[in-house]
């Protein structure tokens, strides 16, 4: 009989660190499914959701076959109920991926990275989550040198995520990112009481 594998869910809010923290559970030889990663490629590649993209947002929301983020980040950060919309049809496709990706894992552990785990329900399927945060002003300043935006359109995405203490609420550790050293201690004990007894 196959071994229950163990998702641990990792989230956090934009510019909390997420994706370093997910290359050092990586590093540790354990599987990582990248949820915000695979809905874009999935956005490109699958043919049933680009439809519903395109009959929903318009031709614009591609451009010579690619998908035009530039136009969706315009037409969703400032209208909750188009991201609430756009949500609603990647969600069930990303979940989906991500239970045919488990069922190919032989790792006993599957960090599953997702910038909106608990709005998008796939704290569901986690034995357990860990939520990343850092101060805001701190967060602010790193995607501003990250993707070259300015300060109001990093409160805009800031404003279509769930709050800090309201994940941090529902987690079962949290990693406050300032000191990446102490990160790194941090992911290590986590990393040992996560661990399946029969390892």
């Amino acid at each position: 009989m196959k071994k229950k594998i163990k998702i641990i869910g990792l989230t956090g809010g934009i510019g909390s660190g997420k994706s370093s923290v997910l290359q050092l559970f990586k590093n540790k030889g354990l599987a990582i499914y990248n949820a915000d990663i695979e809905a874009k490629l999935l956005m490109q590649e699958n043919h049933q959701l680009i439809k519903k993209i395109t009959d929903y947002f318009g031709k614009e929301a591609y451009e010579s076959g690619q998908l035009n983020r530039k136009y969706l980040a315009h037409e969703v950060f400032k209208n909750p109920e188009k991201l609430k919309v756009l949500n609603a049809l990647v969600h069930p496709v990303v979940r989906k991926h991500f239970q045919s990706f488990i069922k190919k894992q032989k790792s006993p552990i599957v960090i599953l990275e997702n910038a909106i785990l608990f709005e998008s329900g796939m704290d569901q399927l986690c034995d357990a989550v860990i939520t990343i945060t850092a101060p805001t002003e701190t967060r602010i300043q790193r995607i501003m040198q990250r993707d070259g935006v300015s300060k109001q359109q990093v409160l805009d995405r800031m404003n279509n995520q769930l709050e800090d203490h309201l994940k941090m609420k529902k987690s079962d550790f949290v990693i406050e990112n300032i000191q990446w050293e102490q990160t790194a201690q941090e992911v290590e004990k986590i990393y040992k009481e996560i661990l399946p007894e029969h390892l």
